[in-house]
């Protein structure tokens, strides 16, 4: 997370903001294993319940609270935007929104108490459209974008319409709206969820960390300047015209992966360490889900779009995991440094790369399990148990990294300016 001006401690949020949003993300993630473990195979039913309950624990429970996190680290990085009160903010997010997501599954399993559905609503869209506002504000007030401030924007607001969209659907199903246009908004609540929140923003924060990170060549003009906003007008078209649209969107990302992937080649930096075998993995994985989704559009097939699936939380989470080995080191060392302690860890020593290196490994047994599992069912205990261990890991390196942190400052030494004067 560096910045070329460099990144002052008054522009950081406090690194508690940052570690109590992934740990929230990394618990999430372990219930997801554990719904594996108990819904089993019945996950690969888009319509049951099992499928349902799942993709809200990942897409909003892990993942939103990944990307929120990160958010929070990389706007002052990306933007210059300095959120004031991170603290007090983060709290008045994080709270409603972990309610609101309990309240949210528990209505899906628990149907009889349909009022569920409207506290998850009123939790979650205060909690979501507050933090959206929060940061979409203060982007709004830049006088100069970058390609990766500008696409942070447009992924926001894609993010905002997601949760209006899901507000229909709680709103309707606790029967406060007719829902009468409820096939149709939910087609637009996917699309906008997955390629306008996710995908946008994951391509927004690659036009900088990836020249940053891995010292390679910038992306063309051409592609920085215009394909995020070609994405959303596209994205907004598939309201009407879903099939047409979203066809060139997978074309698309297909061509942003592509050239990300060709971009990692050209590195100048000759070490590789797990952060970019997750990048190529997640970038691989997208080329994949987004094949298997142009397929299906010609053969509507359930194993097609359950390979499609897959691959596209192999894409989404791969990332998340790149972004957290290089967020969670550098924060621990940066906040200890710039408070002046002369024995704060070294990035390696917060998380080793060989820890990185044996997640990954997890990481890749648990795809790699999900896509057996549709061949033998049996399978899917060991994926649910991988899951488990997948973000068990990451909670531990969290835990591990926030006791270094509070270590540090109870023992360690500072430099002593006044032998300076």
């Amino acid at each position: 997370m560096f910045q070329q001006n460099g990144l002052s401690l008054d522009q950081a949020p406090p690194i508690s903001v940052i570690l109590r949003l992934f740990f929230v993300a990394s618990l999430f993630g372990i219930l997801a294993g554990f719904l594996i473990l108990f819904y089993q195979n019945n996950i690969f039913d888009p319509s049951s319940l099992g499928a349902i309950t799942l993709v809200h624990t990942l897409t909003l429970g892990v993942m939103a609270s990944f990307m929120l996190g990160a958010l929070f680290q990389m706007l002052p990085v990306i933007a210059g935007v300095v959120i004031k009160s991170p603290t007090r903010w983060s709290w008045w997010i994080q709270a409603p929104f972990v309610l609101g997501i309990i309240s949210l599954l528990l209505a899906f399993n628990l149907p009889q108490y349909y009022h569920l559905y409207w506290l998850a609503s009123l939790l979650l869209g205060f909690s979501l459209l507050g933090a959206i506002a929060l940061m979409l504000s203060q982007l709004l007030k830049l006088s100069h974008h970058s390609a990766s401030s500008k696409g942070i924007s447009f992924a926001l607001i894609g993010f905002g319409l997601t949760i209006i969209l899901a507000l229909y659907f709680t709103l309707s199903l606790s029967g406060v709206v007719a829902g009468t246009y409820y096939a149709e908004v939910k087609i637009a609540h996917y699309s906008f969820g997955l390629f306008a929140w996710i995908t946008l923003l994951i391509i927004s924060i690659s036009f900088q960390v990836i020249e940053m990170f891995y010292v390679t060549p910038p992306y063309p003009t051409l592609v920085s300047r215009y394909l995020i906003l070609v994405i959303f007008l596209l994205l907004i078209v598939s309201i009407v015209l879903p099939q047409v649209s979203l066809l060139v969107i997978f074309m698309l990302f297909i061509a942003f992966a592509v050239l990300t992937l060709y971009r990692l080649t050209q590195k100048k930096r000759p070490l590789s360490d797990a952060t970019i075998w997750f990048w190529r993995m997640g970038l691989s994985s997208l080329i994949v889900s987004m094949l298997f989704a142009i397929l299906y559009n010609f053969l509507p097939l359930l194993w097609i779009l359950n390979i499609s699936s897959i691959a596209f939380v192999s894409f989404a989470l791969s990332i998340v995991f790149a972004m957290f080995y290089k967020i969670v080191p550098f924060l621990t060392w940066f906040h200890l440094n710039a408070q002046g302690y002369f024995t704060a860890p070294m990035m390696h020593e917060v998380i080793h790369p060989k820890t990185a290196k044996k997640h990954f490994w997890i990481h890749s047994t648990l795809i790699l399990s999900l896509l057996l599992s549709l061949l033998i069912p049996q399978i899917i205990i060991f994926s649910g148990l991988l899951t488990i261990l997948s973000f068990g890991w990451i909670s531990y390196q969290i835990i591990h990294a926030k006791l270094l942190y509070d270590k540090t400052q109870k023992d360690g030494e500072k430099f002593d300016m006044s032998s300076f004067q």
